[in-house]
């Protein structure tokens, strides 16, 4: 008889309480990056909300054991946080200032489509089947939103705004799919930090050379901007990050991974409700219509070329979080 004890598995409140803060919080830091950047510089912001994030992961890394990162490793989180952060989280917050939060998540919601398709081309493999059902579904699910002005009675959505989201998610892609060798600490804890440092870093940097903190005027800071980004450091990024690795040791990925489309239509809801965004009916359509599309590419994801899922984009780890850029 072995003197080995079973695992305890994880109660049902904990289970509930860990998915609730992927699905609502992770899901919500679109409505809060609105409403930082309303009076507080935006990529400056966000950039030292990253880095902070990253410093206090950094902290807790090195308390728990994790060595410290070489140069070589350094080296691999600046590429990936600048493809990651300043790329794909730089696009949303300048996206934003064009269309509503609830919309920008809607196109960042199809990066399982940016995954397969740089997989495709890497592999030399076209799509086949619900694959390549899900790629155009998502297709025509952004075209709603750019569609003609009277569709559906809805207001259509700012194409400029639309492609730069679209390049950021093939950035983000880009970013976790380079993420994925050794070229970052081993553990997980310190590869986040290490990207998300310079990554924040990174972000920041570019708040400065735009002019961002000239035009900032401290006295017009609202209270509203500055509780939504405690909000955003203490839990999208903490909190929500910490519930995910939580999850992912104490759930089946596959749900896990439901993160991914539920994540959208928390951010359109949670816009309609607390910041007047609308919710048209163009705007529910192209939500369907996605969330959908998503749904087919995770599920199906292994079919074909072996797709890169969500929960499989990992940094540094076997299996990390891929959503950190709100």
């Amino acid at each position: 008889m072995s003197d080995r004890a079973a695992p305890e598995r994880p109660s049902l409140a904990r289970l509930v309480a860990a998915f609730a803060a992927v699905y609502v919080l992770w899901g919500s830091t679109y409505l809060g990056i609105r409403f930082s950047m309303e009076t507080l510089p935006a990529f400056f912001t966000q950039g030292v909300r990253f880095t902070t994030a990253g410093l206090v992961m950094y902290a807790w890394a090195r308390r728990k054991g994790a060595a410290r990162p070489t140069r070589r490793e350094w080296a691999g989180g600046a590429l990936a946080g600048v493809l990651l952060f300043v790329c794909g989280t730089g696009g949303v917050v300048w996206a934003e200032r064009l269309i509503p939060s609830g919309v920008a998540a809607l196109v960042v919601a199809t990066e399982p489509a940016a995954f397969v398709l740089i997989e495709a081309v890497r592999r030399r493999r076209f799509p086949r089947g619900a694959i390549l059902a899900g790629l155009g579904l998502g297709a025509a699910g952004l075209a709603i939103l750019v569609g003609p002005g009277n569709l559906l009675g809805g207001e259509r959505f700012a194409l400029p705004a639309l492609l730069v989201l679209v390049a950021g998610t093939f950035c983000w892609a880009s970013g976790s799919l380079y993420s994925r060798g050794s070229r970052l600490p081993s553990s997980p804890w310190m590869a986040t930090a290490v990207t998300l440092v310079c990554g924040g870093a990174g972000l920041a940097v570019v708040g400065l050379l735009s002019g961002e903190l000239a035009r900032f005027d401290p006295a017009a800071v609202s209270a509203k901007s500055l509780w939504a980004t405690l909000y955003l450091f203490v839990f999208g990024s903490l909190v929500g990050f910490s519930a995910y690795l939580w999850l992912l040791r104490n759930a089946a990925i596959a749900r896990v991974s439901t993160y991914a489309y539920v994540n959208p239509v928390i951010a359109v809801l949670l816009g309609w409700a607390l910041a007047g965004e609308p919710l048209s009916p163009r705007v529910a359509l192209a939500t369907a219509v996605i969330v959908g599309a998503v749904a087919l590419i995770i599920r199906h994801g292994g079919e074909d070329a072996e797709v890169v899922r969500p929960d499989e984009a990992d940094l540094g780890c076997e299996k990390a979080p891929e959503t950190l850029h709100a």
